[in-house]
């Protein structure tokens, strides 16, 4: 018996192969210290938790619910969406839960694209874009993203390349891994170019609200939602990365044709969890928010750039979102000459950003998501290890 031909078009994702390392050096008494993943390690508000408890404790709430997810959990994302960006959304029609940017990445590419057609994947970028797109035979075309342009799209060279056959464009800002911010005239740009040549715009955006005073949507665009599709979602800005909430927004057309692969593909969430995340929506402040990420981040980014300086990497210090991207120094041949003696010299486990893809791989990239005294210690031990 031999695999279908995808299997060997795509590796194992790369934190779940490393993330089996640090298990067997953890094993051996090594006690790694994690700054690799972007997974929150701060719970969500507490009536969120009490909502998802109360609704459990319901003896008829753990049936099968509707894939379309409760008319509940639809109006407090698109309440979110007018409160966070100013954007009207109709709840019914252009807003769709998903459980995760994941599978919205599947539903979009199965819902626009047939095999053989082509697509624009960041470089660097979300690995999953590249994945998912080899996995259903479309064709990967990379567009640079580049440090001297703030990680933004150049325009320029991409009116020059050949577009043919084009139906989809993946973006991502605020841009994880680099930190690039989004820019109002980036997204005027990426929906002027989506127009005039007749493809889809993708903007992945659950970053918005981690350590960047303004948050913007591509929907606020004039005429976005006649050729954008945007993802957000509650992992990062509602301590909820487990809870698998997430959504999509876009015109009625393109949430009814993603929606006929989503049904297609799996049940409702858990009705507590829906009803649990649309009391998040509609009860954590600004001041909640700020109280409970902002003020963490913002002091665990002050050691991460201590790290990046102990090891001799340069930053952008305006880069936001929960992780810090650097470049290495010039005597590393490679970066994981310098991730690799990070973990096994200093015990600490870091993103080499070649997993990012080409433009990636002289950058490392630091989570914020470990407690303010775990970052101290990684940055004790790297200074200890004589790694800087």
């Amino acid at each position: 018996m031999k695999p279908a031909s995808r299997v060997d078009s795509i590796q194992e994702y790369y934190f779940s192969r490393k993330l089996k390392e640090v298990a067997k050096l953890n094993a051996e008494g090594k006690d790694i210290i994690s700054l690799a993943i972007g997974s929150p390690d701060m719970p969500p508000s507490k009536q969120t938790i009490d909502k998802l408890c109360a609704v459990a404790n319901e003896p008829d709430a753990h049936g099968y619910q509707p894939t379309s997810g409760l008319p509940e959990l639809h109006s407090a994302m698109a309440g979110f969406y007018k409160r966070t960006y100013g954007v009207d959304l109709d709840a019914k029609t252009e807003v769709q839960p998903i459980i995760g940017s994941k599978e919205g990445i599947m539903y979009v590419t199965l819902a626009f694209c047939n095999p053989g057609d082509k697509v624009l994947i960041p470089d660097p970028g979300y690995p999953t874009y590249t994945a998912v797109n080899k996995l259903f035979g479309t064709q990967i075309v990379n567009y640079d993203l580049r440090e001297d342009n703030g990680w933004q799209p150049d325009f320029d060279k991409l009116e020059k390349m050949d577009l043919s056959g084009v139906k989809v464009m993946w973006s991502n800002y605020p841009n994880m891994p680099t930190g690039g911010n989004a820019r109002r005239e980036t997204f005027e740009r990426l929906v002027a170019f989506a127009k005039e040549h007749d493809i889809l715009v993708v903007n992945d955006n659950p970053y918005s609200l981690i350590l960047n005073e303004h948050p913007m949507s591509i929907m606020q665009v004039h005429g976005a939602k006649d050729c954008c599709i945007e993802f957000n979602s509650m992992s990062k800005s509602h301590n909820m990365p487990g809870w698998r909430v997430a959504m999509i927004v876009g015109n009625k057309n393109f949430i009814s044709w993603m929606f006929k692969i989503q049904s297609n593909i799996e049940n409702g969430t858990f009705r507590g969890i829906q009803l649990a995340a649309a009391e998040a929506f509609n009860t954590n402040t600004p001041e909640w928010h700020r109280e409970n990420n902002i003020e963490n981040y913002r002091r665990r980014r002050v050691i991460a750039e201590d790290i990046m300086k102990a090891l001799g990497c340069t930053f952008d210090p305006k880069q936001v979102g929960m992780f810090l991207w650097g470049k290495i120094p010039d005597r590393y041949a490679d970066v994981e000459d310098l991730t690799e003696a990070v973990l096994h010299k200093a015990n600490v486990f870091i993103t080499p950003g070649f997993i990012f893809g080409n433009n990636g791989k002289r950058y490392i990239r630091i989570s914020l998501c470990a407690k303010d005294d775990k970052m101290k210690e990684a940055l004790e031990r790297i200074i200890k290890a004589g790694l800087e």
